[in-house]
């Protein structure tokens, strides 16, 4: 290994590693490796947007693996869909291991790491699950069949899998089969209990990311780490956070809690012969009385607690909390008691800190409520659940400040950071301070120090842009000229558009909508019209029908919030983005309308801050469908005039790429029917 005085450099890394990889050096690529090793060196925060083509993984990667092997340090790299994952473990580390290996003096490792629900235990596939069927579908006697055809798949793949990854298993199989083969972090026993705890698949996959140079996660583990008292992922000073835009719902759902009758009961019946039955026939018959009071309280979010419902969730708490009285402290005792004790004391902690979540959301004043509670009733849908009280954080910045920024460099990277043409609005969202007021150059947001704030931490936004040439290659047209979405679907006028816009792209168009109802609509309307197929979102596998799209040049595909963020079709297949409606969220959002309450409350503006940033966040990840190599040419197609007519649409507008704007419909369609007459046959 070279000495620390002739160890190579970031820029003479990311050289070395580009003409190993066979690709080519750019700009962007460059200012952001230099920004992160920068970051790496002085400590201070980094938030970097990189356009799609700025090669970042190899940007961050670079970096972070030279000072990992310099220092014998740990870099975590977390994102937030198992794609990335896949491409950084599969291709783009193992790639860069072997074309590192001598300039750094020795190859980097790396491992993946997932929560510990996503590996196969083996001691609960030799023991058996508890029988705690939480869904009524599961009654049914095909559903049922099913349940056992699944977890017999199971055994036998547990005789071959090398690493019990639940992802690595094709086709997958349902959340309740997996359930019977996995425990959670509570629920585990533990290495030195556990009987078959040398073998442990999640204990391997700990091991190997304690040794690993780079350990690949995601944000709902990293959100767990922060949020649990015991440590989770291995011991390490720089993170990295890929597809950041998606960190704050990530973490908000880790961190929202859910307490149905079902979760009540099976914790009564996992307790057994363990406690006294009268303790236990307590905490049952308090789970009937929530029973009654979900199945007559109205859906939605609840601004105050029923008087009954909050009598009701008390006398669960207070009977949970008895059961785990009797329960105890943890004793030497036989495995099979053991287990039995562990799986019993895991949900009733969970029953038990819920429900005292639930009844302290209502202490505090509106404008300092911390939590937001509403009720999920989904018995009337095509896949009924039992009504689930669920809880949720109104902000995670304070969580994210203690737990990530404070404790650890972070660098923060996606495509889509800057909304309104500035880092301030996710910056808040992440515990950050705002850059008060920054210039930004034109077209792009600028590399700006935040200002001194000896209480906050310190942080530097950078956006290196993109290799794409947006105003040349694509065009941003706004509908003016339609109504304004309404409530009853889509308008005639607006079908109309969509079949023409669609006639003179010749296919080749994703339709994003902000509901599947609408998308439905959409696809059952023109199908008739057009001569081109239409794929749908249903009707297959997501990844199916994207691949089906991308195969047919002249196929249209469908959808909605999936497919925002998740196609990437380079190409002549996909020349034309639609988007139906601004993807403002729902009114009865519970979680999105709390927020924008409690930013009200407290004399901000609720719509700018929740309401346009969710839609800005969105319509950047969609229109980002339609460039995803530097050849690819195209139309994005807002049809709803609000872009163009509301005061808000600046905002939006500012934050999307530069694409050349228009607001003649026949401007558009002469550019798709130019793509058309010039894309192969």
């Amino acid at each position: 290994m070279p000495s620390r005085k002739d160890f190579p450099g970031v820029s003479e890394l990311l050289t070395h590693a580009v003409e190993a990889v066979g690709g080519a050096e750019r700009e962007g690529q460059v200012r952001m490796a230099e920004a992160v090793g920068r970051a790496i060196r002085t400590g201070e925060h980094l938030a970097v947007q990189a356009g799609t083509g700025t090669g970042k993984s190899l940007a961050y990667l670079v970096p972070a693996i030279r000072h990992a092997v310099e220092k014998e340090a740990t870099v975590v790299v977390s994102t937030a869909t198992i794609a990335l994952q896949r491409q950084l473990v599969d291709r783009d580390l193992p790639r860069l291991a072997k074309a590192l290996k001598k300039p750094l003096g020795r190859e980097p490792t790396f491992a993946i790491l997932k929560g510990r629900r996503n590996y196969l235990c083996l001691h609960r596939l030799d023991t058996g699950a508890p029988e705690e069927p939480e869904d009524p579908a599961l009654f049914d006697p095909f559903a049922v069949s099913r349940l056992g055809k699944d977890v017999k798949r199971l055994y036998e793949w547990s005789s071959d899998t090398e690493t019990g990854d639940r992802d690595e298993l094709v086709p997958g199989v349902s959340d309740q089969a997996w359930r019977q083969v996995s425990v959670t972090a509570k629920e585990c026993l533990g290495v030195s209990r556990c009987p078959i705890g040398v073998d442990c698949f999640a204990e391997r996959a700990r091991g190997e990311a304690g040794r690993a140079d780079v350990v690949v996660t995601n944000h709902a583990l990293l959100a767990i780490d922060a949020l649990q008292g015991y440590q989770v992922l291995p011991e390490h000073d720089l993170v990295i956070i890929d597809e950041a835009h998606d960190l704050v719902d990530r973490v908000t759902s880790v961190a929202t809690g859910e307490l149905t009758s079902p979760m009540v009961s099976a914790a009564v019946r996992r307790c057994g012969k363990l406690i006294d039955a009268d303790i236990a026939d307590r905490l049952m018959e308090a789970a009937d009385g929530l029973t009654i009071m979900l199945d007559d309280a109205p859906p939605g979010r609840m601004d105050e607690m029923p008087k009954a419902l909050g009598g009701s969730i008390a006398a669960v708490r207070d009977a949970a909390h008895a059961c785990i009285s009797a329960l105890g402290s943890e004793r030497k005792e036989e495995v099979e008691e053991a287990t039995a004790r562990k799986l019993a004391r895991s949900l009733l902690d969970e029953v038990h800190d819920t429900a005292v979540r639930l009844i302290e959301a209502y202490d505090e004043d509106r404008a300092h409520q911390r939590d937001v509670v509403w009720l999920q009733n989904d018995k009337f849908s095509l896949s009924p659940r039992p009504p689930a009280l669920k809880v949720a954080p109104l902000s995670v910045s304070g969580l994210l400040r203690e737990r990530l920024f404070n404790v650890n460099t972070t660098v923060l990277t996606s495509a889509t950071l800057t909304l309104g043409g500035t880092f301030d609005t996710l910056a808040r969202q992440w515990g950050l301070p705002p850059s008060q007021g920054a210039k930004k150059a034109e077209g792009t947001a600028t590399d700006k120090p935040p200002p001194a704030d000896d209480n906050a931490p310190n942080w530097t936004g950078l956006d290196v842009g993109s290799p794409f040439d947006y105003p040349r290659n694509g065009i941003l047209y706004v509908a003016k000229h339609l109504p304004a979405p309404g409530r009853d679907g889509l308008a005639k006028s607006t079908l109309d558009e969509l079949a023409e816009l669609i006639g003179a792209a010749g296919g080749r168009t994703l339709g994003l909508f902000s509901s599947m109802r609408a998308a439905k609509q959409a696809t059952e309307e023109l199908r008739d019209r057009i001569e081109h197929p239409i794929l749908c979102q249903g009707e297959d596998s997501t990844s199916l029908l994207v691949q089906k799209f991308a195969d047919d040049p002249r196929t249209c595909l469908f959808g909605t919030l999936s497919l925002w963020q998740g196609v990437d079709v380079p190409g002549p297949s996909l020349q034309l983005v639609v988007v139906d409606r601004l993807p403002f969220p729902r009114p009865d959002d519970p979680v999105a309308s709390a927020r924008q309450r409690a930013v009200e409350a407290r004399g901000g503006n609720g719509f700018l801050t929740v309401a346009a940033t969710h839609a800005a966040l969105l319509l950047a990840q969609g229109t980002g469908r339609l460039h995803r190599a530097t050849t690819d040419r195209g139309v994005v197609a807002v049809l709803d005039s609000r872009l163009a007519t509301a005061r808000y649409g600046g905002f939006l507008k500012a934050s999307l790429p530069p694409l050349w704007p228009t607001l003649d419909p026949e401007v558009a369609r002469a550019a798709l029917r130019r793509l058309d007459d010039a894309a192969p046959a």
